[in-house]
Formats: structure tokens, sequence, C-alpha cells
């Protein structure tokens, strides 16, 4: 297979080391608004990441295969930035072209719901990056749940938090702490217990670095989620939790409790005498935590591309889960709780 990959920045760049080892990736097309990032990119995998070769193309060349002797590639992966996906997705669905892409579509409803109808209008396929639904400990908790080995679930507990905050010049472009880094935990909640929310209530805190605050962003969130089927469900995130990476999912029922991103590298410390201490190597980020998960997604689309497998995570999964997100956002705005019924394009 010919895979196009659009954007080498640091996710990009990963995702284009996984595709060169993939034995199903014959060539690797890497493109990029930057062309010089696109080749040195091209450079560092062809040197470092398998047998697969990496050329640098332009964005342009890759949609009209203008250049390159196999034409067009196989299927696109966009990891640009989050800006240019719904065009990217809207492009790739009219050139015919299966697309994976980071999440989100866009970064906000009008735009989703627009990439989605012109996936939908040309009839292609898009799959959408949420690679906790390919961690190990998501899809047992999400087993336990459906098998009944917890019983009627009452509660779950999620928790998302980042060792340092992102660049200042991210945060007005990242949509939100809501849309940006929490609809990874809107989506789990979702997968793993195969319930929708059906009311918000939500608040934030901007009392960290002013960066936050001038970006009209907070830097910790907290979220009280009704499910519909009368299950609780809490969801905390902060950008600015120095222990290090953590993302864990605590699932209460009659029968048992749960939770997932509980090892010996999760960043907490009991308090107990004789308790659990600090962790010798903590988890630093998302891309180690997740780096399976982001290989067996990468590997899941590609099995969709050839007709293997059904779509994991479409367009539509990454729209319930934006949906949740901005009723978030009105609920810490408006300071009131938000159900899921007030917002557009259920």
């Amino acid at each position: 297979m010919r895979i196009g990959l659009i954007g080498t920045g640091r996710i990009g760049t990963f995702h284009a080391e996984v595709l060169s080892r993939h034995p199903a990736v014959d060539a690797l097309l890497l493109a990029d608004a930057d062309p010089e990032r696109a080749a040195a990119a091209a450079g560092r995998t062809g040197a470092t990441a398998g047998r697969t070769g990496a050329t640098a193309v332009s964005v342009d060349d890759l949609f009209t295969g203008a250049g390159e002797p196999g034409g067009l590639p196989d299927a696109v992966v966009i990891c640009s930035a989050t800006s240019a996906h719904a065009g990217l997705i809207a492009r790739a669905a009219r050139a015919g072209l299966p697309v994976f892409c980071e999440k989100p579509i866009a970064l906000d409803l009008p735009g989703t719901l627009a990439a989605l109808a012109e996936v939908e209008a040309a009839g292609s396929l898009l799959q959408l990056g949420f690679m906790r639904r390919f961690d190990a400990g998501y899809g047992e908790a999400r087993a336990a749940v459906r098998g009944g080995r917890l019983g009627r679930l009452h509660t779950v507990r999620a928790v998302t938090s980042d060792p340092t905050p992102p660049p200042a010049a991210y945060l007005p472009l990242s949509g939100g702490l809501y849309r940006d880094c929490l609809v990874h935990d809107f989506d789990i909640l979702r997968w793993v217990t195969g319930r929708e929310v059906s009311e918000v209530y939500a608040t934030g805190s901007d009392t960290g670095p002013a960066m936050f605050r001038e970006a009209g962003d907070v830097d910790t969130a907290a979220a009280l989620l009704s499910l519909d089927d009368g299950t609780l469900a809490t969801a905390t995130a902060t950008r600015c939790n120095g222990a290090g990476y953590d993302v864990r999912m605590e699932l209460a029922g009659e029968l048992d409790q749960i939770a997932v991103g509980l090892d010996d590298r999760t960043p907490l410390t009991s308090a107990e005498p004789g308790g659990p201490g600090a962790p010798a190597k903590p988890w630093p980020g998302f891309l180690e935590r997740f780096a399976p998960a982001y290989e067996a997604e990468l590997d899941a689309f590609l099995r969709v591309v050839r007709g293997e497998l059904a779509n994991p995570c479409d367009g539509r999964e990454a729209l319930h889960a934006l949906r949740i997100a901005e009723a978030c956002e009105v609920s810490r705005r408006e300071r009131r709780p938000v159900a899921m019924t007030e917002i557009p394009g259920g």
C-alpha cells in the first residue's frame, strides 16, 4: 500500500515511523505546509524507521498524484494543524481517498458537520484517532462492563492530567481544555459503557499560568456527566500535573470495581503509612503511555482500507464526543446543567 501522510510535527513523525515499519506499507509520502519540515521528516523516517522509504511531496501533489510514479496514494493519514483537518478531510473525500485523521474533525460543530457531509456525500471512509479505544486496559474495562462482571455500573471516574502546559501559542488554536483534552474521556466513556450522556454540569479554573486566562481557557476542569441509564460519571483534567502524565478510569459497580491506567508508572503516591511510593519512572507524556495503542489504531486503519475490518471509530463517533465537550463549555460559561438535547447535531 502507498500511504500519504499530511503533517510532520510530533504526532505526524511518530505515525510516519509506525507506518514505515508496517508490513502492508510499501511507500510513504510525507507532506506538510512547511516543505522543509516534510523533507526533514522523510529523511529521518527513511534512515531510522525500517524498510519502507519515505518521500516528501507537496499537499497538492499528494491529492493529484502529480510527479509520483504511482499516482494517488491508497489512503491518507492527517496529522496537520487542527484548523486544517476539515478542509483536508473534504479534499480527500472528493478524491475518493480513505482517511485516518487525528481528532478533532474541526473545533466547532458547524465545521464538523460540514466535513461529515462531504464524507457521506462521497461515500468515502473516515476513521478518527481516538487511540484509547485501542489501549489494552480500556479494552479489558469494556469487556468487564459489557460482560456483567461489575454488576450494575453506578459510578465512573475519569482522569486526564498533563505534566506540563502546552506552548502558549497552542492554546488559542486548541479549542480549549474540554474539546482538546477531555474529549478523549468523553469518547472512551461512551465506548466502555455503551451508554450515552444525557446531561452535563461542568466548571473550570484558570488560576494557573496567566496564558490560560489570556487565551480564554482553563488549566483545570471538572465535569459531572449523567448517563442515560442513571450511571454517574466524573471527568477531570489539568495541564499542570507535576507528578507526571496521568490517565486513568475507575469503574465501580455493585459486584466489583476496576481501574484502567493503574500500574507501576502511574504518577500517584500513597499518603498511607507503608503504602506505594512515587514511581521510579512515571509516564512522561501521551506518546509513551499510549504508544501501543497508536500503533494498533493505524494497523486497524490499514485493515479497514483493505476491507478486512469494519471501521472502529468513524466520524459520527467524533461528533458525539465533541457535542459533549460543547455542552461542557456551555455549562461552564453559564454555570448551569446542560441537557444534551440542547446541543445541535444529535
